[in-house]
């Protein structure tokens, strides 16, 4: 195993063991981005459009190598927080790990740029492998193995609802909370809610790695998708809809636009799929009987211009 060669910092976690989280979050968030994180940013020297010598943040990227048991299953380019949430996301959405799977240890190796998931049982990892299918996720997304796999056969939990009061409040809500977008840009973030109260935040350069954090965090801590909202700040597109569905999370939220088959997909499995999400306005193309519509859009402020972000604006 790869810890047995480097010096560099090492994370385990072990079957039983709590993940520490950040703490002191006002906002209650279960867990989110550290922007101040030094490993996340860097300063770079350059010209701005006069000329002039600048310096500014930008993000940085690291390539984290997967293992499940003994096998290398792929190379992900990502900012390298929470690798073990990322890594168990991943074999989750890739149908590499299923439910009643006991993972048994994770251990991350930062310097090597190593995650290794260990499980009580074998999986079945060689046939996922033998079909791969490059996705339109930013940072090449990768899906092994059938994409519709267990597709059809999740069904949502009863009684879901989003209140149009709840997209307001969580637009001013996301927008007002320390990122690394505000401080460098070039990235991705995702939200999973409750109602109207934020509870997990990831970011990374592909949306496909941030969704993929939240659906480890949940698998991780027990986290089931009843009451769920998914909020992102991507395209609506296939790779986002299936993964949502097979998290079993029944409405997906975007502040940018659709794809063709992301609406398509989203009617099959019968998601609420809410896009355009700014501030008091939205367009919701499937599942639209899960809206309760409980407050006027003439009572709700416009979004303020200062939280638009690249993918909302001139829409």
């Amino acid at each position: 195993m790869a810890e047995q060669e480097a010096g560099g910092r090492i994370s385990q976690w072990r079957k039983g063991q709590a993940r520490p989280e950040l703490a002191g979050d006002l906002t209650r968030l279960l867990v989110r981005p550290d922007p101040d994180d030094p490993r996340l940013t860097e300063r770079v020297r350059g010209v701005d459009q006069d000329g002039r010598p600048i310096e500014t943040a930008v993000v940085v990227e690291r390539p984290i190598t997967l293992y499940l048991n003994r096998q290398e299953i792929v190379t992900m380019m990502s900012i390298g927080d929470f690798p073990d949430y990322l890594a168990v996301g991943f074999l989750l959405n890739q149908n590499m790990l299923k439910a009643d799977d006991v993972i048994e240890s994770i251990d991350f190796d930062d310097e090597l740029g190593v995650v290794v998931v260990r499980t009580a049982r074998e999986t079945n990892y060689e046939e996922k492998l033998k079909k791969k299918v490059r996705t339109s996720g930013c940072a090449q997304g990768t899906v092994f193995g059938d994409l519709m796999e267990k597709f059809e056969t999740v069904r949502f939990p009863e009684g879901a609802e989003l209140r149009t009061s709840w997209l307001a409040s969580l637009s001013q809500k996301i927008n007002a909370l320390p990122s690394l977008y505000l401080s460098a840009g070039a990235i991705h973030g995702c939200v999973l809610c409750e109602g109207d109260q934020p509870l997990v935040y990831m970011e990374d350069v592909g949306r496909h790695n941030a969704i993929d954090k939240i659906a480890g965090y949940m698998f991780l801590k027990g986290l089931v998708p009843d009451g769920k909202i998914f909020y992102t700040t991507g395209r609506l597109t296939s790779e986002m809809v299936i993964k949502t569905v097979q998290m079993g999370i029944p409405i997906l939220i975007s502040r940018s636009g659709f794809t063709a088959w992301g609406v398509d997909l989203a009617r099959q499995a019968g998601l609420t799929l809410v896009g355009r999400a700014k501030g008091k306005r939205f367009i919701a193309l499937s599942g639209e009987e899960r809206i309760i519509y409980d407050v006027a859009p003439a009572a709700l402020a416009e979004e303020d211009p200062r939280h638009q972000r690249k993918g909302s604006r001139g829409e």
